[in-house]
């Protein structure tokens, strides 16, 4: 027995489908068996004849209503009457219709732009990670399997290729040097700068203490003969490694040390150039792209994102372990904030319209024509199967009130006949 989760194939008939069409034909068979005994009673009694009106109208209108229906997706009787199986002989037309009903109603950018306009995705997002468990566990476990079946069901290779390809292609459109200088400048502005600083003082320290043997080496080659018999090569070694020691020392303690102050002049230079020095920047964008050239950044983002990857398939397949755990702490925070803050809102919903929009007049016409091909690809087998199945049960009420309204209007008929 099918599971009543199991998908229909596109040749299988809908139970619901298949009931409606037992429904109609029954009536009909109905109405004829009515006809046939009226017929044979009709001398009894003048009301016979209102029923035998009722079962003849009836049986011309569920006829002419099966015949209609019938015709849209194959030849009644499988007889080649003209201007039957009507949707089987145009499905390439009926392809190219949907696909500009899509793109003209759908896919135009200023269509796309006045629905987004009507959304408020930041408030939808903070409400659902705000309150992630409260009566939703269907809908994210749902959501959780599609993500994880989809996510294992694309090529990882090519998928890890063609986000490390868009990633790539963003950055090298990107120049990278004056957001370097902004964001420098913007750091030192707010001190922020100051622990990138002790944090290259405390390794200048580790350096000085790693190497200590080299600097002593470095003295005894250089020192003359005189030096090393008596030595003094030792002795300027070990004042070099104390004075530098002493200097690192100092720098950590004192926040206004002399060098301290070069290094931040040197820094605002630095964040200066980088935003109007165009040989800078013009450095900076060839490594940059030096850069992105490098086989070895090419493996790294790979094996970035498949840890991010598997990672993303963890918590699809178990979305209860997002509401566990600091992971969860964040969520419901940045839920809050953007429920509460318009600003953060109202660039989300922004950025989102623009995306849309984009996506409309970037991709739309992709869309228009994978979804004309996709359907001129079926057979008409297919096409038939499809929407017969969508759309079969509400034909099957048109043979049914066909019939009834076929055996009304006999009444009405008759009615006027036995008056006149």
């Amino acid at each position: 027995m099918r599971p009543s989760s199991a998908p229909l194939s596109v040749d299988a008939v809908p139970p619901a489908l298949r009931r409606m069409r037992m429904l109609a034909t029954g009536l009909l068979v109905l109405m004829a068996g009515v006809f046939l005994a009226s017929r044979q009673y009709e001398e009894v009694h003048p009301a016979i004849g209102f029923v035998r009106a009722f079962a003849e109208a009836a049986m011309v209108g569920g006829l002419a209503d099966w015949f209609a229906v019938t015709a849209l997706f194959r030849h009644p009787l499988h007889l080649p009457i003209p201007h039957t199986a009507i949707i089987p002989r145009n499905k390439d037309r009926i392809a190219d219709t949907m696909g500009v009903f899509l793109r003209d109603n759908f896919l135009i950018p200023k269509v796309v732009a006045r629905r987004m306009q009507r959304l408020d995705l930041a408030a939808a997002a903070g409400r659902w990670l705000a309150n992630p468990g409260e009566g939703r566990g269907r809908l994210r476990a749902g959501i959780g399997r599609l993500a994880a079946d989809m996510l294992e069901s694309l090529d990882q290779e090519r998928l890890g290729g063609m986000a490390k390809q868009a990633l790539a292609n963003r950055l090298r459109a990107l120049e990278i040097a004056p957001l370097l200088g902004r964001a420098l400048e913007a750091a030192m502005a707010g001190d922020r700068h100051r622990p990138l600083l002790d944090g290259a003082i405390r390794w200048a320290a580790k350096v000085l203490e790693a190497n200590e043997h080299l600097i002593r080496a470095m003295v005894h080659e250089r020192s003359g003969a005189v030096m090393r018999w008596t030595g003094l090569d030792e002795t300027l070694a070990n004042k070099i490694i104390d004075g530098l020691s002493k200097l690192i020392a100092a720098m950590a303690e004192e926040p206004d040390h002399p060098l301290r102050t070069k290094a931040e002049e040197g820094l605002a230079q630095f964040a200066y150039a980088l935003q109007n020095d165009a040989d800078k920047r013009a450095r900076v964008e060839a490594f940059k792209n030096e850069l992105l050239d490098n086989p070895a950044l090419a493996d790294w983002w790979l094996g970035i994102w498949e840890s991010g990857r598997a990672a993303m398939l963890r918590i699809a397949r178990n979305p209860d372990a997002m509401l566990k755990g600091e992971f969860a702490g964040a969520m419901r925070q940045l839920g809050e904030t953007l429920q509460h803050d318009a600003r953060l809102a109202g660039t989300i919903n922004r950025f989102a319209r623009r995306a849309a929009v984009g996506a409309a007049s970037d991709y739309g016409d992709g869309i228009v024509r994978l979804v004309s091909d996709t359907i001129r690809g079926w057979d008409a087998q297919t096409v038939t199967g499809r929407l017969e199945n969508v759309v079969g049960r509400d034909l099957q009420y048109i043979r049914i009130n066909g019939t009834v309204v076929g055996g009304l209007v006999g009444v009405g008929i008759h009615a006027l006949d036995v008056l006149i």
